[in-house]
């Protein structure tokens, strides 16, 4: 029997990736639903090869079209994610959240009850509404897994050992494209520079994440998120080669280092074949690598982002979307040219800082809308008043 699974976002790059392992055991998986933002075009011939018959498209005028495009096909396409009753008769095998930003908390939580099994890729949603997530979870009895290579590393790496006995887990940072890039140059970089990451193709987005350290400090909310580990019990390593994934020091004396290609197909691969026998043709193990690992120390002057794991509550709260989403706005006008690439991190301190959000350190999200209502609240904040203390 065939298992049926769904991917939310399947035509960004960690939904294309999960469509090509599957295309290589077609006999195994039969695709129960696929969603795209507006490329509507992917989509359809998405569908068209994997033959799903049921597709949602947020974007309305994108909507409209794959729905004119599929009017005398037997393809049923919806403009929402409330479709999900709709579409679900029986709980599915498996689901991958690959929605891109904020935009893919509610879907995820609500898809949860759907399957028996999801693998979020997700970050914003477990980053502003893990504790929404892990209640659904719970409520539903759905197995969860990550999808990040490196909360996948500390999720296969642990793998059911009591968290209490984890004294120390260590995430690795290539250093974005600027890890030798002299400091004083940093005030001139271009977006052109800063999409060039060294080692992972990725979008526009996260690759300046990436260059700016944030993506690694969202990476440790992760981590204490999902494992209940603190974060003083968390650490950032620079790795330049990007092959050491995760490090986890137990406090009987034993440290697991995993490894992998520098490619998310392996921890997709191993999201889906997790309970079976496949196997995922690699590399082999990169011994030159190995033999110079090359781990070090952040540097603080050259990643200041890292200062901002100092201003984050232990205890999960609203501060976390604020800061989500005021990074979201200050990296959009960085490619857009309207501020400089030193200026994400300063306009990001300043504001986190002002008395106006520090409040919400001290406050829970109760539902996705505490959570969506704040996100927006902090973009037009930001797009209001970015100008004021502009240097660029």
């Amino acid at each position: 029997m065939k298992k049926k699974i769904a991917i939310l976002g399947s035509t960004g790059s960690i939904g294309k990736t999960l469509l090509k392992i599957i295309n290589k055991d077609r006999n195994k998986f039969q695709v129960s639903l696929l969603t795209a933002n507006k490329d509507y075009r992917t989509l359809l011939k998405q569908s068209i090869k994997f033959k799903v018959k049921n597709l949602i498209v947020t974007d309305l005028k994108s909507f409209k079209i794959l729905k004119n495009i599929t009017k005398k096909s037997n393809i049923n396409v919806y403009n929402n994610y409330e479709s999900f009753s709709l579409i679900f008769k029986k709980k599915l095998d498996y689901v991958m959240s690959s929605i891109t930003g904020i935009e893919g908390l509610v879907p995820t939580i609500n898809i949860i009850k759907y399957t028996k099994k999801i693998a979020i890729a997700n970050k914003e949603s477990i980053i502003c509404g893990w504790n929404l997530i892990n209640k659904e979870l719970k409520k539903n009895k759905t197995k969860f897994i990550p999808v990040d290579s490196e909360h996948f590393s500390l999720w296969f790496g642990i793998n059911n050992i009591l968290t209490k006995k984890v004294e120390k887990i260590y995430l690795t940072a290539s250093g974005g494209p600027f890890y030798r890039l002299p400091i004083n140059k940093f005030k001139n970089i271009s977006v052109e520079q800063a999409l060039k990451h060294p080692n992972w193709k990725m979008g526009k987005k996260i690759s300046v994440d990436s260059a700016t350290m944030i993506n690694k400090i969202y990476e440790v909310i992760e981590a204490k998120n999902i494992f209940k580990i603190p974060y003083n019990k968390i650490e950032i390593l620079l790795h330049p080669k990007s092959y050491v994934h995760a490090l986890i020091k137990f406090n009987n004396g034993l440290t697991k280092i995993v490894v992998h290609e520098t490619t998310m197909k392996v921890p997709i691969f191993n999201t889906i074949y997790l309970d079976e026998v496949n196997k995922l043709k690699t590399k082999n193990l990169n011994l030159e690598i190995l033999n110079k690992l090359d781990f070090q120390k952040i540097n603080v002057k050259r990643y200041p982002m890292v200062k901002l794991l100092d201003l984050l509550p232990n205890k999960n709260s609203l501060f976390e979307t604020v800061v989500v989403s005021a990074n979201d706005s200050l990296v959009q006008l960085f490619l857009n040219k309207k501020i400089k690439f030193t200026n994400i991190q300063k306009k990001l301190f300043f504001i986190i800082k002002s008395q106006e959000f520090q409040k919400y350190k001290n406050l829970y999200p109760r539902n996705t809308h505490d959570i969506l209502k704040l996100n927006n609240y902090v973009r037009l904040k930001i797009y209001k008043n970015v100008y004021k203390s502009d240097n660029a």
